[in-house]
């Protein structure tokens, strides 16, 4: 049987021959668009012939009041953002506005408007100091580099009474360009007008990635000379394929965008359960954050939740959230999927998603340091009420949810978060996320009930790449065999003692990446919402022998796109 032709088929067969120029980066989400280009406006400037070099004594302490009220300010409307959005937007969103009031920004540029330096002045200085101790962090903390940059831009923009920066809201659908993209300004996006991002840093498990996802539309990352192409430039984006050509003939548009229709008209009429074209069944989730993610995924044909990330009702509190509180929260998810699968994921946190209630030093390597199972180790009370919470949120609706520790690395990690996870009635379960986990999972599973592999974060370790350094976005690939291998070793050891295994990390919204981690052996694939209807369209197209078959040759490749290039080959072939 030959598979519904997809995008990557499409890409391969299209001509580019024709075109111009045809810039080339990383694929991160998979489709094709025609739109014009779109750059983000002007981010303010700091006018130096306007601010004065420095305060007199009277002004200081006025001039302290205005930045912290300044900082408050983008940190509540960034807080409100988060407030009305939902899933990945949701979080960032959350996350970007603890850094507009992070207690060392604000302390370092206080103490610089304190000595007689201006506001605007020291919010530079402090954001340039801060930039380069994150870039020389690298990791996680790099990450954040374009998050500060633009807080620093929408605290300057309200010192000077300027309108919020942000990307212009486009009169026709185009397709958004930038050097990076801040959460702030992708999480508010409408996937009608913006219809594909494309930027020349990141890689394909960054925010922008992410959030694409979420939206529905297609981005490529780590382009090469993007910065050469010009608004309003007709542009056509292969985000499977990850290329931009520029200006493109109109005859090889409209092929493009014809095929790509009929491919998302057999996606939309998919209507599950997850299988393969020989019915052997596969689950296929959602991800989701909070109720609101929850009851739009219900509304797709997801067979429940394979990622429920609650640190959502965590960040940007003073407090620590009640367990009645979350107990509400967490019940608002179990209740839109009634009689299905929920797999909990407990508190994902640390120094680059921090908590003011339970605080962590700084640490010179976030990525490596006290994070997710670890901030519970040393705050053990946190995990106990939340699991707690759980368990009521489970007695009331009549749910039973599975529960899972992120960043667990040693079978002993795995023991200890069992017991506790047994003690109120659950049924535990640990992410895949540190290779050594990975290699040892038949260990682990000998204390567990289930395994669910976290994409992103193996492939950051497993390749020691960070995931948002354009120069490594090849690197920062799941289609990575050493990756496909430790997924075929975990996969292997749930298969061995009758265990499930899936996959929740953003390669399970890949649709040729989904059909080779089946012929992997995992059990499960949990993607955004947007992306269900795709994976479970590929996967009914295809055979279990064609996902082995592709899986295969995936694993024998030497690099992520000679693997791609393989696999899709593989499944290709009746």
């Amino acid at each position: 049987m030959n598979p519904t032709p997809s995008l990557s088929s499409l890409a391969a067969d299209m001509d580019f021959s024709g075109i111009p120029v045809v810039l080339r980066g990383v694929p991160a989400v998979g489709g094709v668009r025609y739109a014009p280009v779109l750059w983000p406006g002007a981010r303010p400037v700091l006018e130096a012939d306007n601010i004065p070099a420095e305060l007199g004594e009277s002004q200081r302490p006025g001039e302290r009041e205005r930045f912290a009220a300044a900082s408050a300010t983008v940190a509540d409307r960034l807080r409100s953002r988060a407030a009305r959005a939902t899933g990945a937007a949701a979080e960032v969103l959350a996350t970007t506005a603890t850094l507009a009031q992070d207690r060392a920004w604000a302390a370092a540029t206080d103490k610089r408007i304190a000595e007689g330096m201006p506001a605007v002045r020291a919010v530079v200085a402090t954001a340039d100091q801060f930039v380069e101790m994150f870039t020389r962090m690298g990791g996680l903390m790099a990450e954040r580099v374009t998050d500060l940059r633009d807080i620093r831009d929408r605290v300057i923009a309200e010192l000077r009474g300027l309108p919020e920066p942000g990307v212009p809201v486009p009169d026709v659908p185009s397709v958004l360009c930038a050097e990076d993209l801040a959460p702030a300004d992708t999480a508010g996006l409408d996937p009608d007008l913006v219809v594909a991002l494309v930027t020349s840093l990141g890689g394909p498990t960054s925010h922008t990635a992410i959030i694409a996802r979420q939206l529905g539309i297609p981005c490529v990352v780590a382009v090469s000379g993007l910065e050469q192409v010009q608004a309003g430039a007709m542009v056509l984006v292969d985000g499977t394929r990850g290329t931009v050509a520029i200006d493109p003939d109109t005859g090889t548009a409209v092929e493009a965008l014809a095929r790509a229709r009929r491919e998302a008209e057999l996606a939309e009429g998919w209507r599950g359960p997850g299988a393969t074209a020989d019915g052997h069944r596969v689950a296929v989730l959602a991800n989701v954050q909070d109720g609101a993610a929850s009851v739009a995924a219900a509304e797709t044909p997801a067979e429940g939740v394979g990622l429920f990330r609650t640190e959502l009702c965590f960040l940007n509190r003073d407090l620590e959230p009640g367990v009645a509180e979350q107990a509400q929260i967490y019940g608002e998810v179990l209740a839109a999927f009634p009689a299905r699968k929920v797999v909990v994921r407990t508190l994902d946190a640390g120094s680059d998603k921090p908590l003011r209630f339970a605080g962590h030093a700084d640490e010179a390597n976030p990525a490596l340091g006290v994070r997710g199972i670890r901030i519970a180790q040393g705050n053990p009370g946190l995990l106990t009420r939340q699991l707690q919470a759980i368990a009521d949120a489970a007695s009331a609706t009549g749910q039973s949810p599975w529960v899972m520790a992120p960043m667990i690395a040693t079978p002993a990690e795995a023991k200890a978060f069992a017991a506790q996870v047994r003690s109120f009635g659950l049924t535990p379960g640990v992410m895949i996320e540190v290779p050594a986990a990975a290699l040892l999972a038949d260990r682990i599973l000998r204390h567990v009930d289930f395994l669910s592999i976290g994409t992103n974060d193996l492939t950051q370790y497993t390749m020691a790449a960070d995931r948002m350094s354009a120069d490594l976005a090849t690197l920062s690939d799941p289609w990575q065999p050493a990756v496909l291998a430790l997924v075929r070793a975990a996969a292997k050891a749930g298969e061995e003692q009758g265990k499930p295994v899936g996959v929740c990390g953003e390669a399970a919204a890949d649709p040729a990446l989904a059909c080779v981690l089946v012929g992997l052996g995992v059990t499960s694939l949990s993607t955004a919402a947007a992306a269900v209807r795709a994976v479970g369209a590929a996967l009914a197209e295809v055979t279990l022998a064609q996902c082995r078959s592709a899986a295969e040759a995936a694993l024998a490749a030497e690099s992520s796109a000679e693997a791609r290039s393989a696999a899709m080959a593989a499944l290709a072939r009746s």
